[in-house]
């Protein structure tokens, strides 16, 4: 069966998905196919109403089905069938995705599914395998940390990898024993819906994961505000992040997972092999066409190799098709709509007319729907908005240094720390500036994620609180308190 599919042949869940049923609702947000710009449906809005029966429900089904207290290996049990179901029906996933997203069809099938099946896989192992410790003390006492859910996660995900940042929320949150109320995107929100149907359907109970759709200022702040709310996890922009610590502050504390917005730099030294760089810096900006908040959107080379490497990105670059996403053939995206196409123009627009260069792109793509050139950028300095501001875009800038000193000042960034790549031969070197770089990921002669889950992520600055992935995810999950019992 081929993966090309009719966009308008797709049945849609719209709808609110709340304990094991979806409850319809009249759209009210105008949705539009990035690929052909076409509306094609109307995402409904949650109220306030909406989202306390989701978290009424999901506190029902903590006590009912007491999933926090079962032996641990029966939430890994459930949580490897709803992974093996969602493998099998990883087709219709990746076309609900792909119709509404920026992600291709068949890179669905390839990358995003099959990532988030093991990542489910990957935190139910924790199940069983992480909890209480007991600590030293003196022989009069007995010491443990205990740790236990927290109860109902509110998690809200953004649109530009739809499955996988649910896999990321659900998974450790769900493994450690919590009910979540999550809300996807409203520009892609019908594969987290079909998500929450799959895990019923693979026996977990009822009402442990519902699905709220909305937008953030309604919605979102009523999930975040919630007092039945426990925990937050989100991944979107700072703005956005900086927006739900103010409304959690106003309503109630609670912990807050944040992986917010970046800036990331990419650090090529003379001695690095240009072609394997070459190859991995375009990989990073024009997967997703940059709508990554790990994209490695800032390049900076040292002066004598700058002039080989910029040719050799260029020749990648010129390379990209679009292509519709619902088309198997598709390897580069669209931007997720025509508001942030324009945005993404302006920036690099304001940025020539400062006297910065456009050595490739620097404008929409001739095509259907709302793509952008991959961008190359020269003649910038720290304070251009092409080099401060987050695009979130296929838009790369270039900048070059002489020494270490000077690559490590051009690599700061006065508001993200989220990730950073480094390319050297020198392992000393490459300790070295590793361990001065302010970021919470860094990867070396590579970037970009692997499928080693076991890595958390998670950013330094304005680029976030806390860690996704990893152990550390899963013990966000889960809340402790010491004992210290007098024999």
């Amino acid at each position: 069966m081929t993966l090309s599919f009719d966009p308008d042949s797709l049945s849609l869940p719209s709808g609110h998905f709340i304990g094991e049923s979806l409850i319809t609702a009249d759209g009210v947000i105008p949705m539009h196919r990035p690929s052909d710009g076409k509306a094609y449906a109307l995402c409904p809005r949650a109220d306030a109403d909406m989202v306390d029966r989701a978290v009424e429900t999901a506190k029902t089904a903590l006590k009912r089905s007491n999933w926090g207290g079962v032996r641990p290996r029966e939430r890994l049990n459930v949580m490897h069938r709803w992974a093996d179901l969602i493998e099998t029906e990883a087709v219709t996933l990746a076309r609900l995705e792909a119709l509404s997203s920026t992600r291709p069809v068949g890179h669905l099938i390839e990358g995003d599914i099959a990532i988030s099946t093991e990542q489910i896989r990957f935190f139910a192992e924790f199940a069983d395998k992480e909890g209480s410790d007991l600590v030293p003390t003196d022989d009069g006492n007995l010491g443990m940390i205990m740790t236990e859910p927290y109860g109902v996660v509110g998690a809200i995900t953004p649109w530009n990898f739809p499955i996988s940042m649910a896999a990321w929320k659900l998974g450790p949150a769900l493994a450690a024993g919590n009910a979540v109320v999550l809300k996807p995107s409203e520009m892609t929100p019908f594969s987290a819906v079909y998500l929450a149907e799959l895990a019923v359907r693979a026996g977990m109970p009822a009402g442990l994961i519902n699905v709220v759709l909305g937008d953030g200022p309604l919605t979102g702040n009523a999930i975040t505000g919630h007092p039945d709310i426990a925990k937050v996890s989100f991944t979107g922009s700072s703005r956005a992040g900086s927006a739900i610590m103010e409304n959690v502050a106003r309503t109630g504390i609670k912990p807050m997972t944040l992986e917010l917005g970046g800036k990331s730099p990419q650090l090529v030294f003379a001695d690095a092999d240009l072609d394997k760089a070459a190859a991995a810096i375009t990989t990073s900006i024009i997967s997703n066409a940059g709508q990554a908040c790990v994209a490695g959107s800032r390049l900076i080379v040292e002066e004598s190799v700058a002039a080989p490497l910029v040719d050799a990105i260029l020749r990648h670059m010129n390379t990209v098709r679009p292509m519709p996403t619902w088309d198997a053939a598709a390897q580069y995206s669209p931007i997720i709509s025509d508001q942030q196409r324009q945005r993404i123009n302006s920036i690099i627009c304001a940025s020539v007319a400062a006297g910065a260069e456009c050595l490739t792109g620097g404008l929409p793509m001739d095509a259907p729907g709302y793509f952008y050139a991959p961008t190359l950028i020269a003649g910038v300095d720290e304070r251009s908005a092409a080099v401060t501001q987050e695009i979130f875009g296929p838009v790369l800038t270039l900048q070059t240094f002489r020494d270490e000193e000077e690559a490590l000042s051009l690599a700061a960034h006065p508001t993200y720390g989220l990730a950073a790549g480094l390319f050297t031969r020198d392992l000393s070197r490459a300790i070295r500036i590793t361990r001065k770089l302010q970021a919470g990921t860094i990867w070396v002669n590579r970037y970009g994620r692997s499928r080693d889950h076991i890595l958390p992520t998670g950013g330094y600055k304005q680029s976030g609180i806390g860690k996704d992935l990893g152990r550390e995810a899963f013990h966000a999950n889960r809340k402790s308190k010491s004992v210290l019992i007098r024999l």
